[in-house]
Parts: structure tokens; C-alpha cells; sequence
């Protein structure tokens, strides 16, 4: 310390008095414009900063409320979908077999029919040809016992009576051969 008191007092650690009062004076000033400008300015932003961000944070946080409502409707949407869907695969099916039946019944009864008639025709044409047959045999029995007996059977009456009887016998005959 004594060379310090030697070089005249001078503290370079201690400030001058002068300079103290100066210095507080402009940190009180500068504290005081910085404490009512700057503060209240820069709090102002930080809080509007601060309910912006909150204000978008609450939108996204909406946003996404929304977006999960709307894909959760639209699952619900897409499930209904997949029901409505099957359930028209199944009623479309029900309708084709429906259907498929409703044709087969049709072809079956069309089948019937045709077969039917097929029977009354064969039923007809043997009754024709059975008639066409007996007046053939009728003719040629005529012929063959006029031969044999000589004499004209050209009566139409008794023809018919000689070719009934003989073609009941011949029936008769062909029934008792039946059984």
C-alpha cells in the first residue's frame, strides 16, 4: 500500500466521485427508461407473442380435434359402407339364386309342356296309325276271307262286322298272352 500512497493517491479501483455520480445518475436514468418504456413495451410483445402462440397452439390443438372427428366419421362412414355393401353382395346373391330358381321352374314346367305335348302327339299319331292300321287289316282281312270263302264281302257293314271281331279277337288274344 505504500506505493500507492506514494504515486499520489490514485487508486485505480476507487473511481473518481465525480465519475460516480455521473455513472449513478445515468443507471438511474437508464434504469428508469429502460423500467417505464422499454419493460412494459417488450412484456406487451412477449405477451402478445405469448397468446399468439397459445392461440395457435389452441387452433392446432382444434385442427386436430376436428381432423380425428372427421376421420373417425368418416371410419364410421366407411364401415356402414362395407355393411351396406355386403349386404348388397348378399341380397344380390339371394336374388340371382331367386332368379335361378325362378328359370329353372321355368324351364322345368316349359320341359313339362313339351313333353307332354310330345306324349298327346305320339298318343295321336298311334291312335292314327292304329286307326289307319285296323282299316288296312280290315281291308286286307276282307280281301283274304272273301278269297277263302269265296264270295264278295264288299258290304261295308259286314266288313266291319268281320273286322271288329276279328281284331277283338286279336286283342284278346294278345291280352290273355300279356298276362
Amino acid at each position: 500500500m505504500n506505493v500507492l500512497a506514494e504515486a499520489g493517491g490514485n487508486n485505480p479501483l476507487i473511481p473518481h466521485p465525480a465519475e460516480m455520480a455521473i455513472g449513478g445518475f445515468a443507471f438511474l436514468f437508464v434504469l428508469f427508461f429502460v423500467g417505464r418504456m422499454l419493460v412494459p413495451r417488450i412484456q406487451k410483445t412477449l405477451a402478445d407473442r405469448a397468446e399468439a402462440i397459445e392461440g395457435g397452439l389452441k387452433k392446432a390443438a382444434d385442427a386436430q380435434k376436428e381432423a380425428q372427428q372427421a376421420l373417425d366419421e368418416y371410419r364410421e362412414q366407411l364401415v356402414e359402407a362395407r355393411h351396406e355393401a355386403a349386404r348388397l353382395r348378399e341380397e344380390a346373391r339371394e336374388q340371382g339364386a331367386q332368379i335361378k330358381a325362378e328359370l329353372r321352374e321355368e324351364a322345368q314346367a316349359e320341359a313339362r309342356r313339351l313333353i307332354e305335348a310330345a306324349h298327346a302327339q305320339i298318343e295321336a299319331d298311334r291312335q292314327q296309325a292304329f286307326a289307319q292300321l285296323r282299316a288296312e287289316i280290315g281291308r286286307l282281312s276282307t280281301d283274304l276271307a272273301g278269297r277263302i270263302v269265296g264270295e264278295s264281302l264288299e258290304d261295308e257293314a259286314r266288313q266291319r262286322r268281320v273286322v271288329d271281331r276279328f281284331l277283338e279277337e286279336l286283342e284278346s288274344d294278345a291280352r290273355q298272352a300279356v298276362r
